[in-house]
């Protein structure tokens, strides 16, 4: 421009802008709805899915785009989608790859709200969603219907525990020309290459290890194959699944920290199940990590490490009132849902309400073992065991 520009011009417009050459250890924060471009030409070249260009708030900026590749390069993945939360990135999975007629399979230890998913799935859009034992193995190949589109995994389950056997599971799926979708957000994809093992989708809720803070709520979807990624995009444009740069940015301060965090909550939670393990109060002690876990085998076959969460179940002789009594009475955990910030968690569970097939007695309780001290928690745990 040319004219002086008036006060309230300048105040929208500048022709300033900042030298080049700034570096530092942080990524950088884009904020951005409406993304500029400098011609025609440019506005008209530019492909959103195939991010070769900036072309909209909602299809990535610099700070998206830098934290889709870093979670595909942690998953060994190839391609990386965001989403307001794990359950958006599961729903996107869903509405991309079925439609009426089509059927989907989920182990009854899945996530519950996967499995409220499903049943909305069969009651309004025509799309039945079956249940299958999570120990099931290479015998899914026998629940694999004609119109079997999709096969949900979760290892281990978040609340159960049991560890499926993913490489048979995705050796009789690929056999029918079914793919299998794993929710890892368990392992953090830090203890569990779910690629390797013939998964072709990966979810993650980095609402959990990768934030580390208890403040972000996202998801990520992640993939090798082109084609898949491409229809998994299709439905993030569609469904508008858009997330802000300063939660992305969140996420990124996490991520060099995981591994270091992941692994003092993996050993805080072994100490702490071990303890709970010698305790008359527990019956059993649900962490993939220790013999007894339905599923251990798989574990110890396939996973490199085990992270905070875990479950107990216990004695048959308390009642729901007795052991919601414990839980009310614990002052270090706290009563919440999710896992992976600092904080310890406990949560008890009406489990026999989410499983068709529970067969354990007893009460289940579920704890995320933060970073505290866990003779602390130790402590914390014998206070409220006198007065359960």
């Amino acid at each position: 421009m040319t004219a002086k520009k008036s006060l309230q011009t300048s105040l929208i417009h500048t022709d300033y802008t900042a030298p080049e050459g700034f570096a530092a250890f942080p990524s950088a924060i884009h904020h951005a709805s409406t993304v500029l471009f400098k011609n025609v030409a440019a506005m008209r070249s530019g492909d959103w899915k195939e991010k070769n260009a900036y072309t909209y708030g909602l299809h990535g900026t610099p700070t998206t785009f830098t934290l889709e590749a870093r979670l595909a390069e942690i998953e060994d993945g190839k391609y990386c989608l965001l989403a307001p939360s794990g359950l958006a990135a599961i729903a996107m999975v869903d509405f991309a790859l079925l439609k009426s007629g089509d059927d989907v399979l989920l182990p009854d230890n899945v996530y519950n709200p996967n499995r409220e998913l499903g049943r909305w799935l069969s009651a309004d859009f025509g799309i039945t969603a079956r249940y299958y034992d999570p120990l099931i193995g290479a015998g899914i190949a026998a629940l694999i219907q004609p119109n079997t589109r999709l096969i949900w995994a979760e290892a281990p389950g978040s609340v159960s525990m049991e560890v499926p056997d993913l490489p048979a599971i995705c050796r009789a799926a690929h056999d029918k020309g079914v793919l299998v979708a794993l929710d890892n957000t368990w392992s953090a994809g830090l203890a569990l290459r779910g690629f390797d093992l013939g998964v072709d989708i990966i979810m993650q809720a980095l609402t959990k290890y990768q934030s580390g803070g208890s403040d972000v709520l996202m998801g990520a979807l992640i993939t090798r194959d082109q084609a898949l990624h491409d229809k998994l995009s299709l439905a993030h444009m569609r469904l508008g699944m858009g997330v802000g740069a300063d939660d992305a940015y969140l996420v990124l301060r996490g991520l060099p920290t995981m591994k270091l965090r992941f692994d003092a909550h993996d050993a805080g939670a072994r100490k702490l199940a071990a303890w709970l393990k010698g305790r008359p109060e527990i019956a059993r002690v649900l962490h993939p990590a220790f013999e007894d876990c339905p599923g251990h085998a798989e574990w110890k076959r396939d996973f490199s490490g085990a992270g905070g969460l875990f479950s107990v179940l216990f004695d048959p002789r308390y009642t729901e009132e007795q052991t919601d009594r414990f839980v009310d009475a614990l002052k270090l955990f706290k009563i919440g849902y999710s896992w992976g910030g600092s904080n310890s968690l406990a949560v008890p569970y009406r489990i026999r309400q989410m499983r068709k097939n529970w067969q354990d007695q007893g009460i289940l309780v579920r704890f995320n073992v933060g970073l505290e001290s866990v003779d602390d928690l130790i402590a914390d745990i014998e206070a409220a065991f006198a007065v359960m």
